[in-house]
């Protein structure tokens, strides 16, 4: 641990997988100054330790994250704003900043990501879902966009992510109607990888996750890298990028450990060394 105090997130380690969960339920985990902050704080967290190799985000309670708080003024306050009182410039400039710094500990995150969506994402919501690399959903589930049907624009790279996910198209589609789109599209589009019983949702994210744990985690880094680099170059950049990466990859104890397990008929045992 960093000797952060969390606030509105719950940080866990669970053997090589880092478990993120927002934690306020009784607002379908609305995005607070302090929840944006942690989730942050998280990731990097996540990033700098060695032993996390897979890291997981979902929601607590029946909904994954229902967008930004608009009720809820900067840490630096740590209050609500009364009834009918609207927030700021300068409180909406914070908020949008506090997020931002979350997709950006996302970018920097060269570990597997994956999301759980146990419930409703929205708007911001849906937003730090599409910065996961996979997602898994539970059935009945439902997502929208949100921004336009509120007179606004993603403020957190939502714009950036969907597209690379589901097609230009169909992002647009989502993101000017702003129309709700269910668990089963989300599969059909390509947005979730797999729809789950919402009982079992996480037990199968986890699963995943401890597989991706037992592959050789410098690979699985490398793999991600390169795949999100070569998606803004060109051929011979990426297979420049390949060929280094491949050098470095040969030359680890976990690349003599592969071929011998498969030798010896026995599972891997990776130490990402």
């Amino acid at each position: 641990m960093n000797g952060y105090e969390y606030t509105d997130v719950i940080y866990e380690v669970r053997g090589t997988v880092a478990v993120i969960t927002m934690n306020r339920p009784e607002k379908l985990n609305a995005l607070s100054a302090s929840m944006t902050e942690g989730m942050a704080v998280a990731l990097k967290e996540a990033q700098a330790d060695d032993n996390v190799r897979v890291v997981v985000i979902t929601g607590a309670g029946r909904g994954f994250c229902s967008g930004q708080d608009l009720q809820a003024r900067s840490l630096a306050e740590g209050r609500g704003l009364p009834d009918g009182v609207e927030p700021t410039i300068a409180d909406r400039r914070y908020n949008i900043h506090a997020i931002q710094a979350v997709a950006r500990a996302a970018q920097q995150l060269d570990k597997p990501y994956l999301a759980a969506l146990n419930g409703p994402a929205a708007g911001a919501g849906l937003d730090l879902a599409s910065m996961a690399d996979i997602r898994f959903a539970a059935k009945g589930a439902r997502f929208t966009t949100a921004f336009a049907r509120n007179g606004i624009v993603s403020g957190d790279g939502g714009c950036y992510y969907l597209p690379r996910i589901v097609g230009m198209a169909k992002a647009l589609d989502l993101m000017w109607t702003s129309r709700m789109f269910d668990a089963d599209e989300a599969l059909e589009m390509g947005y979730v990888t797999k729809v789950c019983e919402p009982e079992a949702l996480m037990d199968e994210t986890m699963a995943y996750a401890e597989l991706l744990s037992n592959c050789a985690p410098i690979s699985v880094q490398y793999i991600k890298q390169l795949a999100y680099q070569s998606q803004n170059t060109d051929l011979d950049t990426a297979l420049r990028m390949a060929q280094y990466m491949q050098t470095i990859a040969t030359s680890t104890d976990d690349a003599l450990e592969g071929p011998r397990a498969f030798r010896e008929k026995r599972p891997p045992n990776f130490t990402g060394r």
